[in-house]
């Protein structure tokens, strides 16, 4: 018997599921997620810190995230699960004059793109926010108090459940050999079980993509680039409510770690850091070296933190999806008919997942997207050196 699907999305993670779901919601409920994993969130969507921001440089990224974190903060009336958002702000300091002015910069940029409640904080608004944070160097920052934090795992079951229950499938377990093409449009998928005949393929597979993608002979700038996250235990000294904190002169960021299912405050942090000898890899093991160089960066700036041990239950490892540019590539496959692309998300897919579903889904159904301009994200870019560049990277 030949299997049949109105659309097929490749990957199971965050990104494909709320594909899924809005084409669901907008009454294409013929879709089948393939997932190569036993279970979903095996990738990088169970591996995300699960934090949210607007706090971007760039129009098309900031209007992304003030969709996706309005949609996350009804998510459970729109599903029936939690989100789990919880609107803790993001705290960018600044230790130099050129990052304090850049943080003005785009605080008038994202001011212009409608996220009005950005602010630019004095070095004292900054020691007030922190007192346990060295601050002899700090000029200033800038805070948004909708960023916050989510729980990735929760948003990919709600997703994926109620798509499920207007009618999507799931395959696990299941690997995509090939995106099958016929004179310039997509015309199935063969898969380790079994072929499967449809006119829409999108390739969500993550760190995966650019294998996918030349299956069909369509070439993506995407890499995937290892991230460690090292969890600490219990630390008393500081607060139970922080926002995410970044330090802007080398990108070590914490947060609280995640609120337990079971309502208790978080009492430990997690704490990241890009490792800029870090090259592109699958590479998604943690490097046990990796541990004492965050905790001694992390006491640099917390002085407390010189006290804290690692959490081994809470430190991994996963992978971003990475882009010259560190924008997504979402739209149409050049030269593929009915070949979507939502990849290279550069470690925003979390947060960027709802609009990203909406917008897939309007191409798909409608031949546009309806709910913003993401003609700047097309594949076509890099041919044409029409790099968007965010400066906004953690």
């Amino acid at each position: 018997m030949t299997n049949t699907a109105d659309v097929v999305i490749i990957g199971g993670g965050i990104v494909g599921a709320s594909v899924a779901y809005h084409l669901a919601e907008a009454g294409c409920p013929d879709v089948l997620i393939i997932e190569r994993e036993a279970q979903q969130g095996l990738g990088s969507t169970g591996r995300a810190t699960g934090g949210v921001r607007a706090q971007f440089a760039t129009p098309v990224n900031i209007q992304m995230s003030r969709y996706s974190i309005e949609f996350l903060s009804r998510f459970e009336e729109a599903t029936g699960f939690s989100s789990g958002y919880e609107p803790a702000g993001y705290l960018f300091v600044a230790t130099n004059e050129r990052h304090l002015e850049y943080l003005r910069t785009t605080r008038e940029r994202q001011h212009t793109e409608g996220l009005i409640n950005v602010e630019i904080l004095s070095a004292e608004d900054v020691r007030s926010l922190i007192p346990q944070m060295r601050a002899d160097d700090v000029l200033g920052g800038s805070f948004c108090g909708t960023d916050g934090f989510v729980v990735p795992l929760n948003i990919m079951r709600g997703f994926t459940a109620r798509a499920v229950e207007r009618g999507a499938r799931v395959w696990l377990d299941t690997r995509v050999v090939k995106i099958e093409v016929e004179h310039g449009r997509v015309a199935g998928v063969l898969t380790t079980r079994g072929h499967v005949a449809t006119r829409a393929v999108i390739n969500a597979a993550g760190a995966w993509a650019s294998g996918v993608a030349q299956t069909a002979g369509v070439e993506i700038p995407v890499v995937p680039l290892r991230r460690q996250i090292v969890g600490t235990e219990p630390l008393a000294g500081l607060p139970e409510k922080l926002p995410m904190v970044i330090d802007m002169s080398d990108g070590f960021h914490f947060r609280p770690t995640p609120r337990a299912e079971d309502g208790k405050p978080p009492a430990g942090f997690l704490l990241a850091w890009t490792d800029p000898e870090e090259t592109p890899s699958s590479e998604a093991e943690l490097d046990s070296a990796f541990i004492p160089k965050i905790l001694e960066r992390a006491a640099r700036r917390v002085p407390l933190f010189a006290q804290a041990a690692a959490d081994m239950s809470r430190t991994r490892a996963g992978l971003y999806e990475v882009t010259p540019d560190h924008h997504a590539i979402i739209g149409e496959a050049p030269g593929v008919s009915g070949l979507f692309l939502a990849n290279g998300f550069s470690g925003h897919g979390v947060m960027h997942s709802p609009a990203t579903g909406r917008v897939v889904s309007e191409l798909i159904l409608h031949g546009r997207a309806h709910l913003l301009d993401i003609t700047s994200l097309g594949v076509e870019r890099f041919a044409e050196n029409r790099l968007i560049e965010e400066t906004s990277v953690l």
